[in-house]
């Protein structure tokens, strides 16, 4: 009985010390797991990952926590997967945990098996990963566009009553229930649409989202030529001058001398500026976001003030 007892305090005291994206994905494995399906150990070399699978696995800070957890006390939650032709797992939902396991050294992970076709797995996948708090642009919009067009795949299948596909196509407003409306969700879309280059721009908060929507529906030789044009200019484009150049562009009178003149004029906020992320990231970690970036970038301009402060003060000292 006092193992039992000292199991348990050791299993609260580690879920007490895990971080807030961890607990998610451990109440989420909970809540999604159906208690008839069997937990089994398999190699992680058998399973695949999801294709396109558009949530990104980053080695961070959180990741390192969770590989450390991992190593103490295992996966808490199973992986879901479902069988391939071939007879490999393909990886649905646990793409974190897989690669905790990876980093801490463990060759298996605990999975139950689902009995799921290529839609279905879509669904199951974006909506599993959508729990997460913090999410790239770039996630929302290929994770979006991929359910929404498996949902609209599964309402014209020949096989489903009328009544099945009504229910199919109200799904879709599941997209919208932990906080994008069915407009945001619709405007993440287009992001889909945008050159990558400018897309990691907007993960990278370079361009503002309501401006790359705008972007989104310039040809894409057009979007290659704009990035010519932000490089020479050394700036991005306000939403007014996204939104002129999508309006030129629609009505095929936008080209490189039009680009320029746009860019060329004087934005309202006269006292923003913007530096390329480009420049910046050799003197960052890979893994760096762009929220730890700002926040690096203030502490070493306050500190060479401080600096500054300090030098000029000794020199009146010596006078």
């Amino acid at each position: 009985m006092a193992k039992k007892e000292d199991f348990s305090r050791s299993t609260a005291a580690m879920f007490l010390t895990l971080t807030d994206e961890q607990r998610d994905e451990i109440k989420g494995g909970a809540e999604n797991a159906d208690t008839t399906n069997r937990v089994t150990q398999a190699r992680i070399s058998e399973i695949d990952d999801f294709p396109e699978h558009p949530f990104h696995v980053v080695v961070d800070d959180a990741m390192n926590e969770m590989v450390e957890s991992v190593k103490q006390f295992g996966v808490l939650s199973p992986a879901i997967v479902r069988r391939k032709e071939d007879g490999r797992y393909e990886l649905v939902s646990g793409h974190r945990r897989k690669k905790a396991c990876e980093l801490a050294g463990i060759d298996t992970l605990p999975v139950i098996v689902r009995e799921m076709d290529r839609d279905e797995a879509i669904i199951f996948m974006v909506d599993a990963n959508l729990q997460r708090e913090k999410l790239l642009p770039s996630e929302k919009a290929f994770s979006y566009k991929m359910k929404l067009d498996a949902i609209k795949r599964q309402g014209a299948r020949t096989d489903l009553t009328s009544t099945q596909v009504v229910e199919k196509l109200l799904s879709v407003e599941k997209v919208c229930k932990d906080g994008d409306s069915r407009e945001s969700v619709r405007r993440y879309i287009r992001l889909t649409e945008l050159d990558p280059t400018i897309l990691q721009m907007v993960d990278d908060r370079t361009i503002a989202l309501n401006p790359a929507v705008e972007l989104s529906y310039l040809p894409r030789e057009l979007q290659t030529e704009l990035l010519d044009v932000m490089e020479s200019e050394e700036c991005t484009p306000s939403l007014s001058q996204a939104q002129r150049m999508k309006q030129a562009a629609q009505s095929g009178k936008l080209d490189r001398n039009g680009m320029e003149l746009v860019m060329r004029e004087e934005k309202p906020q006269q006292n923003n500026f913007t530096i390329k992320a480009n420049k910046l990231d050799k003197y960052f970690p890979k893994d760096f976001t762009p929220a730890q970036k700002e926040e690096r970038v203030l502490k070493a301009l306050e500190m060479y003030c401080r600096k500054l402060e300090r030098a000029r003060q000794e020199q009146e000292r010596e006078r």
